[in-house]
């Protein structure tokens, strides 16, 4: 069983917590968390891209010249893609772009992630990150206290004083236990785990 060091808000060990070996000890499988954050990022796509086709333009419900005897090519209509203003040929319309990787394998990729923060020392467990006010000075302090830049801080329960103070801080990003997911993991360097939700996190993993 891994073993993790706890701080405390001004940088200082205090203690040890163990983490299980199902959850930040297993093998990494790249082409797993590819496939993870792939749908994470096409379910956030809004596929609203849209053009008009040739019986969405405006006009075209005249023949525009005679058929014979002008010298040029038969035409029925304006909206005819091969004229300027007319429709768009095989343009995109809206769709939806989500799908679904099932439960399990998000569940596993998530461990993945973990596991690889783990591996690389750059995961951090706090034993508590609240304020007694809104301060983003006094937040960034801490930061500084821990050596930690680009990071993404996970809670157990709302912290209203954590969240405020660090909302203009573009290298943070605080998230509750239930909505921690692969892309975010990924995406910031480091990871602080504040010391119950490691518990939160084991209960939802080990199932």
């Amino acid at each position: 069983m891994a073993v993790a060091e706890i701080y405390n808000m001004n940088g200082e060990k205090v203690s040890e917590i163990d983490l299980p070996d199902e959850i930040f000890d297993v093998p990494i499988k790249q082409h797993v968390l590819h496939e993870v954050v792939r749908m994470q990022m096409n379910n956030k796509r809004a596929g609203t891209a849209a053009t008009k086709g040739r019986s969405r333009v405006r006009g075209g419900g005249q023949k525009p010249y005679r058929q014979k005897g002008t010298g040029r090519a038969r035409a029925g209509t304006r909206s005819s893609p091969l004229w300027r203003g007319g429709g768009v040929v095989f343009g995109p319309s809206p769709r939806s772009y989500s799908y679904k990787v099932p439960k399990r394998v998000r569940r596993q990729a998530l461990k993945m992630a973990l596991t690889s923060k783990l591996q690389n020392n750059v995961l951090v467990v706090v034993d508590g990150l609240e304020f007694e006010t809104v301060k983003t000075r006094r937040f960034v302090e801490v930061i500084e206290a821990l050596k930690i830049r680009d990071t993404l801080i996970v809670t157990d329960h709302k912290i209203e004083s954590l969240e405020l103070s660090s909302r203009n801080v573009p290298y943070v990003k605080v998230l509750r236990s239930e909505g921690l997911n692969v892309y975010d993991v990924l995406r910031f360097k480091n990871l602080i785990l504040l010391e119950p939700s490691v518990k939160q996190i084991t209960e939802r993993l080990a199932s």
